[in-house]
């Protein structure tokens, strides 16, 4: 039961977040002043904040995308990164929320012809608005950038298509970014017919320059895409997942390789991914023995947080503090941050629930 005592319990617990996309997390407020800054009104359907909160509201994929696109065109220079950055470090401070990794697709703002962006443009506005999150609010942000898969098939219906540009132009970023707090590379975007094994040749380059390789898998396909990111990509997490509960073999061999999962409950639930909370497999895997955490995806538009989600273990899953504290405890453990900033978020973890469980 979500009590009003574990409620302020999961308000206050410090917590660590894997995956949440930076263009799907900016607030209606903060697309609102990019839009007015960037003479982009024309692309919104309202030019004030209530509207933009409606017009959020998730209504279906095809709407979802509507929206995606949208903000993304609001995003036109280095500034605009800068504030998306910092935001999303204010956001962290009321959250509690002292370590983020956070996805960013690189490749739908330099493929954007008319904005004439440049890598280093990108790179130089991100660890502005990093660099001043961390000086105000003393949180820790690291990139994970990813490839749009859909991207890669110009011609959707046939998986021969496939141009390898986008996912080089992303490895370029994302090399190019090590400096400037980039530790993951990922695969994004729709599953369905966009397996993950042509995106191969990009993935072992990142990894052998000592990126994390985080691929969306097993969320809208099934088990043979969680087996391809394993195979191919040789993924250290995977992004979803929840899928793998179709397959005991690979809830076996993500067990024995100790793969974590990166779950959104609610993300799933709006996605019809699962119809309700109670056919989702959250518990199941964790009572299985893999290593889950739970995320917030793209929190505006699926109206919710991370500390909702929080909410959601409590209220759906029946998790108390303890087991709450656990799931939290599994982001720091398998963050892609630097040793000794892990163990210092570990140890002010720790300290906080031994006195609060």
């Amino acid at each position: 039961m979500l009590t009003p005592d574990l409620k302020q319990f999961i308000q206050n617990m410090p917590k660590a977040e894997v995956h949440i996309h930076l263009e799907g997390s900016i607030a209606p407020e903060t697309v609102l002043e990019l839009a007015r800054r960037n003479n982009r009104l024309d692309t919104l359907p309202t030019d004030n904040v209530e509207g933009l909160r409606q017009w959020y509201t998730f209504a279906g994929f095809e709407h979802f995308i509507t929206v995606y696109v949208a903000i993304m065109g609001t995003l036109r220079k280095p500034e605009d990164f800068a504030l998306v950055a910092y935001e999303h470090g204010a956001d962290m401070a009321r959250q509690h929320i002292r370590y983020r990794e956070v996805t960013f697709t690189p490749y739908l703002h330099l493929g954007w012809e008319d904005k004439g962006l440049t890598i280093q443009d990108l790179l130089h506005g991100l660890e502005e608005g990093r660099q001043r999150a961390r000086n105000e609010f003393g949180v820790e942000m690291r990139w994970v950038f990813d490839v749009p898969r859909n991207a890669s098939f110009p011609d959707e219906s046939n998986p021969a298509s496939y141009n390898p540009a986008p996912a080089e132009l992303t490895l370029e970023a994302a090399l190019a970014g090590r400096q400037y707090g980039v530790v993951g590379f990922g695969l994004g975007g729709y599953e369905v017919n966009f397996p993950p094994e042509p995106f191969a040749h990009v993935f072992g380059p990142a990894k052998r320059a000592g990126l994390i390789s985080v691929p969306h898998a097993g969320e809208t396909e099934g088990p043979a895409s969680v087996w391809g990111a394993l195979n191919e990509l040789a993924a250290d997490r995977i992004g979803h997942g929840v899928r793998a509960i179709e397959d005991p073999a690979l809830l076996a061999e993500l067990k024995r390789r100790d793969i974590p999962l990166e779950i959104n409950p609610t993300s799933n639930i709006c996605l019809h991914v699962y119809e309700t909370y109670a056919e989702h497999p959250f518990r199941k895997l964790d009572e299985y023995g893999l290593t889950v955490t739970v995320n917030s995806d793209d929190p505006p538009l699926f109206n919710t947080t991370l500390t909702r989600e929080y909410e959601v273990l409590a209220e759906h899953f029946g998790y108390d503090r303890a087991g709450l504290a656990r799931i939290a405890r599994n982001a720091f453990r398998v963050a892609g941050m630097e040793e000794g900033l892990k163990r210092r978020l570990l140890t002010e973890f720790d300290a906080w629930v031994t006195v609060n469980t």
